[in-house]
């Protein structure tokens, strides 16, 4: 392991490359997140049907899933600050793609390339923000680097939606592609050059993926993520299908659902504190008694809006928990495990994403939610009877 190295000329915390970074994750997450607000125009200009067009999401989290696993290997001997600016750079040309899409392959195209920086930028983020400060600083850096996402979702669905029927689902994601000229100007003003630390190998992953309880864990991962993308994939199209819901209505719902998110992510770092495992159980528990609800009694508009800004509020305390067990049980690896994490997320998003368009396509709405729900429990489950929770000297388990 080798120990981490502030990079600034003096030692001193390069808050503004921090930030830059920050807004490398909100670029990214918000363009990862915009085809769920925008599914419906998208579908109806392209000529495709919103279970096709949600592949959009497939494509990414599948070259998102393998570039999480490959670049650290593949760019091993690249300068850091360098890898970040492209992921910057691929993520500007993909908006330009997607905004300038007359069918559905370039559409798909473009997010081949979102789906390339997401997962790199994901692998390498954490351990360049970490060079970025002093040691005891890198606390509160990840905690910075993380409020991107949180802002992220907040912003991403709610206002894509309403500036969808202002400016066009094309003029959204040509804004999408400022954001990342915006990241890339501050990239180059403030990150330092990073030269690799450490050899990353693919073994290494395969080793971590073999330690005992490891493999079930990361199925519980795969099935909570899979089962949340399942239905937040095709929201939408469920509040208009289903709900009858108007577009400004439904950018309301989802600006709930991403604030509400933002205070689950609080109250799930506290609950991780106080349980662990009761966290890890309880989330999914409750995400899929939810769908369930939403299945019986859908098409209510106030059942729907309460479902889904406290799926939002619940789902806040999925990343937070996870992060909480790899951090616990594989700390001499972190990174590695972190990787690991990364991708089966993506995989989770490709593989929720493409069986939701496929249920929706069959079923509707109503079939994604319960789709949805068979998963989470499935995940309660899994963590119930097979993940293992190691014990915190700082919280119990």
């Amino acid at each position: 392991m080798n120990p981490v190295m502030n990079e600034t000329a003096d030692g001193a915390p390069a808050w503004g490359a921090v930030t830059a970074m920050t807004l490398g994750v909100f670029g990214l997450v918000t363009a990862e997140f915009l085809p769920a607000s925008l599914l419906t125009p998208i579908a109806a200009d392209l000529g495709i049907s919103e279970g096709a067009a949600g592949q959009a999401v497939t494509m990414t989290a599948m070259f998102g899933f393998a570039a999480s696993l490959l670049i650290s290997a593949a760019a091993r001997g690249a300068d850091r600050r360098h890898m970040m600016m492209i992921f910057s750079v691929l993520l500007i040309v993909s908006n330009l793609m997607v905004a300038f899409a007359q069918g559905v392959y370039m559409l798909l195209a473009g997010r081949v390339l979102l789906g390339v920086a997401l997962g790199g930028f994901w692998a390498m983020s954490t351990a360049v923000t970490m060079r970025l400060v002093p040691p005891g600083l890198v606390p509160r850096a990840l905690s910075i680097l993380m409020s991107g996402v949180s802002a992220a979702t907040v912003f991403a669905a709610p206002v894509g939606s309403y500036l969808g029927e202002i400016i066009g689902w094309r003029g959204v994601f040509l804004l999408a592609s400022l954001l990342g000229a915006i990241s890339l100007f501050a990239q180059w003003r403030s990150l330092p050059s990073m030269r690799p630390a450490g050899m990353a190998r693919l073994r290494t992953l395969g080793e971590v993926l073999l330690r005992p309880g490891i493999g079930i864990g990361m199925m519980a991962v795969l099935l909570v993520f899979g089962g949340h993308f399942v239905f937040f994939t095709y929201l939408r199209a469920y509040l208009e299908t289903r709900g009858g819901f108007s577009i400004e209505a439904i950018a309301i719902i989802l600006l709930g659902f991403g604030i509400a998110n933002f205070f689950g992510t609080v109250l799930a770092g506290r609950m991780a504190q106080l349980s662990l495992r009761l966290t890890l159980v309880l989330v999914p528990l409750s995400m899929g008694t939810l769908a369930m609800v939403m299945v019986v009694f859908g098409g209510n508009p106030m059942s729907d809006t309460v479902s889904v800004v406290l799926w939002g509020m619940i789902f806040g305390g999925v990343p937070v928990a996870w992060s909480s067990w790899i951090a616990r049980t594989v700390s001499d690896e972190a990174e590695s495990a972190g990787g690991l994490f990364v991708a089966t997320i993506q995989l989770a998003i490709a593989l929720g994403a493409g069986l939701g368009g496929i249920v929706f396509d069959a079923a509707g709405g109503t079939g994604t939610v319960f789709a949805s729900g068979v998963l989470l429990l499935l995940s309660a489950t899994t963590v119930m009877f097979g993940v293992r929770i190691r014990a915190s000297a700082a919280a119990p388990a």
